[in-house]
């Protein structure tokens, strides 16, 4: 029952944000932000922390409001319209950097909950779509087990099984592989090399700089919540034009 993802009928943006502007009370921590991502885009997105780049995310799906500017998403704008909210935000997945699996359900019914309860689905369905999805994710063996009895690696394949569960035509990471010890990351990030070779549209926050390197088909720079360097990942690393992006870069690098 897994759909494969297609480019869709329209050459438009599946994500149009234009001058998209977001305070937390007196900080302003989105500046202006315009960009736009096509369908089956693979956009990463780096710079320091308190740059902006997570909150520019989730505006995305609307887990944080923004203050001014457009956000369009598949067509539908991201207003106060609960109804537009609502649509938008289940055809877009979310992955974070915890995990936020239910602790008292089961890895299968952690999986099945929200197509369940949002998309009406019969059990028996979201049971198959879960197991199919926890065969893509390469954990099968683990659809009885709880959250804690799993390693991080596998909790975060789980949150990735669990967000692909809705079928999204978008999927959002906020740093999924930093709360990970370093020998669960690459376990987490080859799932997700899988997921952009199907042709998901992905946007990435991450500091995985060989990963970016490999996936993105671009990469945005934030600074001080504007975006300071929007290149393919060739030109990012080998000719970035903006002293600031050439400064982060050395001390990621180095």
């Amino acid at each position: 029952m897994i759909e494969e993802t297609t480019n869709g009928a329209s050459d438009e943006p599946i994500i149009v944000c234009r001058d998209v502007h977001k305070w937390f009370g007196n900080f302003h921590v989105l500046r202006g932000v315009t960009t736009t991502v096509d369908r089956s885009e693979k956009l990463v997105v780096v710079g320091p922390s308190g740059s902006g780049k997570s909150t520019f995310i989730r505006t995305i799906n609307r887990l944080e409001e923004h203050q001014r500017g457009d956000i369009i998403v598949d067509g539908m704008p991201l207003t106060q319209d609960v109804r537009n909210i609502d649509a938008i935000r289940r055809e877009v997945g979310m992955v974070f950097q915890q995990f936020n699996l239910f602790p008292h359900l089961s890895v299968l019914q952690n999986i099945t909950l929200a197509p369940m309860k949002v998309r009406k689905w019969r059990r028996s369905d979201a049971d198959e779509v879960a197991m199919e999805l926890l065969e893509r994710v390469g954990i099968p063996e683990q659809a009885d087990k709880y959250p804690g009895e799993l390693s991080g690696g596998q909790q975060q394949r789980v949150a990735i099984a669990r967000a692909l569960a809705m079928q999204p035509k978008i999927m959002l990471f906020d740093e999924p592989t930093s709360a990970l010890d370093p020998e669960m990351i690459r376990e987490v990030l080859d799932v997700m090399r899988e997921l952009a070779d199907s042709g998901m549209t992905m946007i990435i926050v991450t500091h995985e700089i060989g990963f970016a390197t490999e996936v993105a088909d671009r990469i945005l720079m934030f600074d001080e919540g504007v975006i300071i360097e929007d290149a393919p990942p060739s030109r990012f690393f080998n000719n970035p034009t903006n002293e600031r992006t050439q400064a982060f870069l050395s001390q990621i690098l180095s």
